[in-house]
């Protein structure tokens, strides 16, 4: 008798493969993000829903943000978060609506930029923003997960049972969260409205008591301005403390880089094309402009009234309000039974900020690694990226002992880079289009955060250093995959035009002969040789007819593309089809396989061999796309076709 259990447990192997790997034919072109199942662009959630998730990681700042700015200004903590506040709502907005105007898809301001450069340089570039977008994306969700252990931890009613315990606390968290994505981006969206709502609305009462705190102590307010008064002389100087001082506090503006990445989650209008979503783009705008004066209330209001009703030694290291001043107000001026309603849904919501980072993570990296060959197709799909987004989450908790404080400076650093790579694009985006006023404005944002970047990087180096960290493996894994792929097919789609559909409609019920060549003057003697050459070499009949295939490359460092094929005569009696590719080996495979797809017959093509090292060849074709093309062509006519019945012939003389 068979056992029936290996078929069983090859069965439970396809459902899980094909589980994991659910929509990835729908992304092989485009991706539209976790577990997206319509491609028509009206289809999707509503703005405020999806704000409810990038405002997962902005808004959840209320718990450290208040904290943050009392420890780098003190008294004039209201002032450098007003600072924040307007280059938040006149620097980062603008630049932030303006990048989703000019990436609707959610590339961000990286693909922007990316238009910029052509060729290695412009794929390395892009791959050094995309190592501090997985610096910020990523810290994002292990800061969170920390911060809100740390919450928990500090609770007095657990701090005996969970002391000691954060990094494996922080994990669960971590894989809580890695949980709900691979059940499904809905589920997501669902939790994210339920926490921000809940969030807010304990916040706007804490906000609202604390304010009938302050306005029935008046003595509070007088007493503070004669502090700064003393303190600091004159309004002049106040500013000029509060402008040295604001970099500190770069934190508050985290999600505007989320916001654009989740922007093809957002419902468009039923009349939205994918070349102009213009009713995703004003939901886009929406969202980033309803969360970002929705945080600046917040923020003005929760760092006045911080400053005004908790002492300045509670914020220290070790103090009641360190980290945790809106639940201090809240356990101090609601009682207990508010302030732990107030902890839970703090602990909450940080541990959910890194949904937004996820989704934006999600959104992002496929969008281009794959496209450049470098990861392996299945990062396309969802869950296997949510997978290894999740272990590599697990790693940076581990190596930073579920630290909040270590983690800081990697974070602000992620945040202001991407947002100053952002306000760059934007500013040559304006120059582009002849817009002297918006060119001149988005210059002075960009070099506001210059500026913040520099004084940011200087006080915390760590930042940079861990992001270089994050750059330097996801360079180095980049081109180990684009060596592994390299002799993959690569080519999306063929399209002839009407001369070269006839030239194979021609030759579809004799011999299919091309003969490979790279052309040099394209003059009568160059074809005549090599027609005489090849016959010559290669023992073929006078009668049978022969056909040029000559490839352009284009952009050597572009992984997958369509081929473009254009038939011609030359000199009135050769015919020469003519490719356009990124790879000269994967172009000619390619139009072997559609030849003997479209007629039926096995085409056979010739080609010389190449002189020089069979190294430095092989250097040529992964960098350029040229170099010893025989070989290259017939190992990836090899790995495409691995019946050899069916596999074009290909001859080497």
């Amino acid at each position: 008798m068979v056992d029936p259990a290996p078929a069983d447990g090859g069965t439970a192997r396809q459902r899980l493969r094909a589980w994991l790997l659910e929509g990835l034919s729908d992304m092989a072109k485009q991706h539209p993000g976790p577990h997206a199942q319509a491609t028509d662009q009206q289809h999707g959630q509503r703005w405020w829903k999806v704000m409810c998730l990038t405002g997962l990681d902005y808004f959840s700042t209320l718990g450290y943000q208040p904290g943050i700015a009392a420890l780098a200004a003190g008294l004039l903590s209201p002032v450098a978060t007003i600072v924040l506040v307007l280059v938040t709502l006149f620097g980062a907005l603008p630049v932030y609506r303006r990048v989703a105007r000019e990436s609707p898809h959610g590339e961000g301001s990286i693909a922007m930029l990316e238009r910029l450069l052509s060729f290695w340089k412009g794929k390395l570039f892009v791959l050094a923003l995309l190592g501090f977008a997985a610096t910020d994306f990523l810290i994002t969700i292990t800061l969170s997960a920390a911060d809100a252990t740390a919450h928990l931890v500090e609770n007095p009613h657990l701090t005996g049972a969970l002391g000691g315990h954060q990094v494996l606390i922080t994990l669960l968290l971590v894989a809580g969260l890695g949980a709900v994505f691979l059940k499904g981006f809905s589920e997501a969206i669902g939790v994210a409205i339920v926490l921000v709502g809940v969030y807010l609305a304990l916040n706007v009462v804490v906000v609202a008591v604390g304010l009938w705190h302050v306005v029935t102590a008046p003595s509070l307010i007088t007493d503070w301005t004669h502090a700064l008064s003393v303190e600091h002389g004159n309004p002049v100087a106040m500013i000029g403390v509060a402008l040295v001082v604001f970099p500190k506090l770069a934190l508050g503006l985290s999600g505007f880089e989320t916001g654009v990445a989740v922007m093809p989650h957002i419902e468009g209008d039923p009349e939205d094309t994918e070349q102009h979503p213009a009713g995703r783009v004003r939901g886009a705008r929406q969202l980033l402009t309803t969360a970002a004066v929705i945080m600046s209330c917040f923020l003005i209001a929760t760092s006045f009234l911080t400053t005004l009703l908790i002492p300045a030694e509670d914020f220290q290291p070790g103090g009641p309000a360190n980290g945790r001043a809106l639940a201090y107000l809240a356990h101090q001026y609601l009682g207990g039974a508010f302030g732990s309603v107030y902890d839970l849904s703090t602990i909450a919501i940080l541990w959910f900020a890194g949904a937004s980072a996820m989704a934006g993570l999600l959104n992002l990296m496929p969008r281009y690694l794959p496209r450049y060959g470098m990861a392996p197709h299945w990062a396309r799909a969802v869950r296997p990226m949510v997978l290894v987004l999740t272990a590599i989450a697990f790693l940076v908790t581990w190596l930073f002992d579920a630290n909040v404080d270590k983690q800081g400076g990697a974070y602000a650093t992620g945040v202001l880079v991407l947002i100053t790579s952002a306000a760059i694009a934007v500013t040559i985006a304006a120059r582009a289009a002849r817009q002297r006023g918006w060119t001149i404005g988005f210059a002075v944002i960009a070099a506001v955060f210059l500026y913040t970047t520099a004084i940011n990087i200087a006080e915390r180096p760590d930042g940079v250093k861990i992001g270089a960290c994050f750059i330097a493996g996801i360079v180095l894994v980049s081109l180990a995959s684009r060596l592994a792929r390299a002799f993959e097919l690569r080519v999306t789609d063929v399209r002839l035009d009407e001369v070269a559909e006839r030239f194979v409609r021609d030759t579809a019920h004799r011999t299919i002969r091309l003969i490979a060549n790279e052309p040099a003057g394209r003059d009568l003697a160059e074809y005549r040789d090599k027609v005489h050459q090849i016959r010559a070499d290669n023992d073929i009949p006078a009668e049978d007819d022969l056909v040029f295939v000559e490839v352009t490359v284009l952009d050597p460092s572009d992984f997958e593309a369509e081929l473009h094929v254009r038939g011609e005569v030359l000199h009135d009696r050769y015919r020469v089809l003519t490719l356009e590719h990124s790879s000269v080996p994967n172009a000619l495979a390619a139009i072997l396989l559609h030849v003997r797809d479209t007629t039926g017959q096995l085409p056979h093509i010739y080609f010389e061999w190449t002189e020089g090292s069979p190294f430095a060849q092989f250097l040529r074709f992964f960098l350029f796309g040229q170099g010893e093309v025989a070989p290259v062509t017939r190992e990836v006519l090899r790995e495409a076709e691995p019946d050899r019945a069916r596999r074009p012939r290909v001859h080497v003389g």
